[in-house]
C-alpha cells in the first residue's frame, strides 16, 4: 500500500514559479491599465483582449496545472476555447452587421 505522502502522478510546481507567474499577471494588469489611458483608437480593445488572453493562458497553464495534465484535459480546454471563439465570432458578426441592412 502506498503512503499518502507519495503521489507519483502529481506534478509539484515550486514557489518561485508561482511567484513569477503572479508577477507576470500583475505586470500585465498594470499594462492593461496603462493602455486604457492611451488613445489608440480601435486598437485599445485588441491590445486589451490580447493581454487578457495571455493572462488567462497563464492562469490555465500554471494555477490550474493544465500544463502538466493529461492530453484529454488539454483537449477539453482547447475545445472550450474554440467554442468561446465561435461564440465571439457569431456575436461580433451580428453586432457589426446591424447597420448594413437599414
Amino acid at each position: 500500500m502506498a503512503h499518502p505522502e507519495e503521489h507519483p502522478l502529481e506534478h509539484v510546481v515550486g514557489v518561485p514559479v508561482y511567484l513569477g507567474v503572479f508577477l507576470a499577471l500583475m505586470v500585465l494588469t498594470a499594462v492593461t491599465t496603462a493602455v486604457a489611458f492611451v488613445d489608440l483608437g480601435p486598437m485599445n480593445v485588441v491590445i486589451m483582449l490580447l493581454i487578457a488572453f495571455t493572462k488567462a493562458t497563464l492562469v490555465l497553464l500554471w494555477f490550474m496545472h493544465l500544463k502538466f495534465s493529461s492530453r484529454v484535459s488539454q483537449g477539453w480546454a482547447a475545445a472550450a476555447v474554440i467554442w468561446l471563439l465561435i461564440m465571439v465570432v457569431i456575436t461580433l458578426s451580428d453586432y457589426l452587421s446591424r447597420g448594413i441592412f437599414t
